[in-house]
C-alpha cells in the first residue's frame, strides 16, 4: 500500500522514477524500480571523484598538480564555475575535485576526464566492486542539448520535445537521455556505491573520506536535502538534473548512529524547467520511505 501511494504522490507531480532507501547498518531496503537504469546526468560526477581520487591514492595522479582549464564562456542560466569563467585558469586537481562535486561544476569534471577517460571511470568503479554503473561520455556532450537552441523564454519548448521523443524501450532520440548511449546507472547501483563510501570496501578509506567531504559541501539543497536536514541529522549528496531528469543520490547520517543511503531517480512530464512542487514530492517520497524503514 506504502508504495502504491508515493508512486500517486509521483505521479500528481507529474513524476515517474525509481527511488531506494538502504539502512547502512543493517541492509535492509525498501523502493520501486530499482533495477531500472537511467541517464545520470551529474550524478556521473560521483564515480568520476571516487575515479579520480582512487588514482591519486595509488600514485598514478598527484592531487596538487596544478592544470591550466580553458573557460568554458557559458551565458545561458544554469552551470557554474569554470563553465563560466571568461579567462582560463590553472587549478590543482584537487580544487578541481571540489569544483566538479560540490558546485557541479562541468568544465571542472571535463579536465578531470581528460585524465581519466570514460571507459576507466567505469573499470575503476567496477573494479572497486559496484556494478551497474556505465561512464560513456564527457560532460560537454552532456550539456549539448536542445535546451541551448532555445532562450530563457523557450526553454519549456526543449522540454516539451524531451518528453516527446521517447520510446518504450527507454531509448530517446535526445541521446542523452538514451539509456543505451548516455552515462547510466540504476539506484541500486548509486546505492551500492554510497554504501562502499559509508561502509567498509574496496574503496581505499582516504577516498572514501575525501569523497563523502565532498557530497556533505555540495551547494544546490533544494531537493532532498529539506527533508534529511536538521540539528541532529547530516545530508551528503548530489543532485543531477538535465531537461525531464531531476535525480539525487546522497546519505543521511543521524546523531543516534543510524545511516541511510537515499536514491531518487526521476523524469518529469512537464514542461517546464523550474517545478518546485517536483522537487517536494520527491523529497516527501524519498522521507517516507526512510521513516518506513527506520521505524523498521
Amino acid at each position: 500500500m506504502l508504495l502504491r501511494e508515493l508512486r500517486d504522490v509521483l505521479d500528481d507531480a507529474g513524476l515517474r522514477g525509481s527511488f531506494l532507501v538502504r539502512d547502512l547498518r543493517s541492509g535492509a531496503e525498501i523502493g520501486f524500480e530499482t533495477d531500472t537504469p537511467w541517464p545520470l546526468a551529474s550524478l556521473v560526477k560521483v564515480p568520476l571523484a571516487v575515479a579520480t581520487l582512487t588514482r591519486v591514492h595509488r600514485g598514478e595522479l598527484d592531487g596538487a598538480t596544478a592544470l591550466e582549464v580553458q573557460p568554458g564562456r557559458v551565458t545561458t542560466p544554469g552551470p557554474t564555475g569554470l563553465s563560466r569563467f571568461r579567462h582560463p585558469a590553472r587549478i590543482a586537481l584537487d580544487d578541481l575535485l571540489y569544483l566538479s562535486t560540490s558546485i557541479s561544476d562541468n568544465t571542472a569534471s571535463d579536465a578531470l576526464f581528460a585524465l581519466t577517460p570514460p571507459a576507466e571511470v567505469t573499470r575503476i568503479v567496477r573494479e572497486l566492486g559496484v556494478e551497474g554503473i556505465v561512464v560513456r561520455h564527457l560532460i560537454a556532450e552532456l550539456a549539448d542539448t536542445p535546451a541551448k537552441r532555445f532562450g530563457a523564454a523557450d526553454v519549456h519548448l526543449a522540454h516539451s520535445l524531451a518528453i516527446g521523443a521517447g520510446t518504450a524501450g527507454r531509448g530517446h532520440r535526445i541521446p542523452q537521455l538514451d539509456v543505451t548511449r548516455a552515462n547510466t546507472g540504476s539506484a541500486r547501483a548509486c546505492a551500492d556505491l554510497l554504501q562502499g563510501l559509508w561502509t567498509p570496501s574496496k574503496i581505499a578509506a582516504e577516498v572514501a573520506d575525501r569523497v563523502r567531504e565532498l557530497l556533505r559541501h555540495h551547494v544546490f539543497r533544494q531537493r532532498l536535502a529539506p527533508d534529511f536536514s536538521s540539528d541532529a541529522t547530516v545530508w551528503a549528496g548530489k543532485t543531477g538534473t538535465l531537461l525531464t531528469l531531476r535525480h539525487e543520490a546522497g546519505v543521511v547520517e543521524h546523531a543516534d548512529g543510524g545511516l541511510f543511503a537515499v536514491v531518487a531517480l526521476t523524469e518529469s512530464r512537464v514542461p517546464a524547467a523550474h517545478q518546485p512542487a517536483a522537487e517536494a514530492a520527491m523529497a516527501h517520497v524519498a522521507r517516507r520511505l526512510r521513516d518506513h524503514l527506520r521505524a523498521g
